[in-house]
């Protein structure tokens, strides 16, 4: 059976996706150090104000405070125990702000990065990492989410490990690696490598894409590189607003409203169908966004040079694709004697 999800993704011929979680929350107070999920119990109120402004804003599906909800990173602050229900949490809380809405807009349950290691060089195993991954996965569901969305995934490893947990709970999920090394992810995973490893999965991904990342322009760089390989399934793009700098203490992200619009509008034109904002990314930016998608006219693919002329430059000659442009694999640790 199609879920409403699925339904709405074949019948509009974009989504708006939300902005920024963690940009917000220290808008409302959270602490550098803090654990953003723990925000799911004891202030519920401020977490359905983040849901709410992406949805004021426009969106059509927003992520759950959920993206560091899980054993590895939740132990770090003694609740690796409550991962489960903490992600419950997110999706409930969410799922009351989607249901007051005289539209569809989809509750998507944020799953991150563990936080550890696979593969030959790490300590965490398939198969810890696949349980983590469901338990995760089993709040989400029970919480109302109407898919599940990974996000800012950097090795093959991890990527297929969520596949086989998501697997478990029979529900549709969208897959986003973080493309913030010369084109590539942090573990080597270029544009087209995602779009091979989401085909060997037994339960594919309904969309997959780049998220976060450096800057606007490398994202739609990456976005153009899935679009190449004529994936089987929909193409999100999530591209922060900006450039990070140190503005008197704090992150500040260079992106106005205006700017993104552009981006929107190019990410659309360049093959995304799922478009939203990730770091820096406020609801005045996501209004922008679904203007100039409401307004302006899909057009041809934008050039490279079009998308730096608007943009910004690229933070690379290069999107990591090119033959003889592979970087050198982490080297594997030795064993103290």
């Amino acid at each position: 059976m199609t879920s409403a999800f699925e339904t709405l993704l074949s019948r509009r011929g974009w989504l708006l996706a939300d902005g920024a979680t963690g940009t917000t929350l220290f808008d409302m107070g959270l602490m550098s150090g803090d654990a953003p999920a723990l925000w799911n119990d004891i202030h519920p109120d401020r977490i359905a104000k983040l849901y709410s402004g992406a949805v004021e804003a426009g969106s059509d599906l927003f992520l759950t405070n959920s993206f560091g909800a899980n054993a590895s990173r939740l132990k770090l602050h003694d609740a690796g125990h409550r991962a489960r229900e903490l992600s419950r949490i997110s999706a409930e809380i969410g799922r009351e702000v989607a249901d007051r809405e005289n539209r569809p807009v989809m509750v998507a349950g944020s799953v991150g990065p563990t936080g550890e290691i696979m593969g030959e060089i790490g300590t965490l195993s398939h198969e810890g990492a696949v349980d983590m991954f469901h338990e995760q996965a089993e709040g989400l569901k029970e919480g109302g989410a109407d898919v599940l969305w990974l996000e800012t995934i950097s090795s093959q490893e991890e990527f297929l490990a969520a596949a086989e947990a998501f697997a478990k709970v029979d529900m549709p999920w969208c897959g986003t690696m973080s493309f913030d090394t010369a084109g590539r992810t942090m573990m080597g995973i270029t544009s087209a490598g995602l779009v091979d490893i989401a085909t060997q999965t037994s339960k594919a991904p309904v969309a997959i894409g780049a998220n976060c990342g450096t800057g606007a322009s490398d994202l739609l760089r990456t976005v153009q590189g899935i679009q190449a390989k004529s994936p089987p399934m929909a193409i999100i793009a999530k591209g922060n607003a900006g450039i990070p700098k140190y503005v008197d203490g704090h992150i500040h992200y260079d992106g106005t409203p205006e700017l993104m619009a552009e981006y929107a509008v190019m990410a659309r034109d360049s093959g995304a169908k799922i478009i939203g904002g990730c770091c820096g990314t406020r609801p005045d930016h996501l209004r922008k966004m679904r203007e100039a998608l409401e307004t302006r006219a899909p057009t041809l693919l934008p050039s490279a040079e079009q998308i730096q002329e608007t943009l910004g430059p690229f933070s690379s000659a290069t999107d990591g694709t090119e033959p003889n442009d592979t970087p050198k694999r982490p080297a594997r640790r030795r064993r103290r004697a």
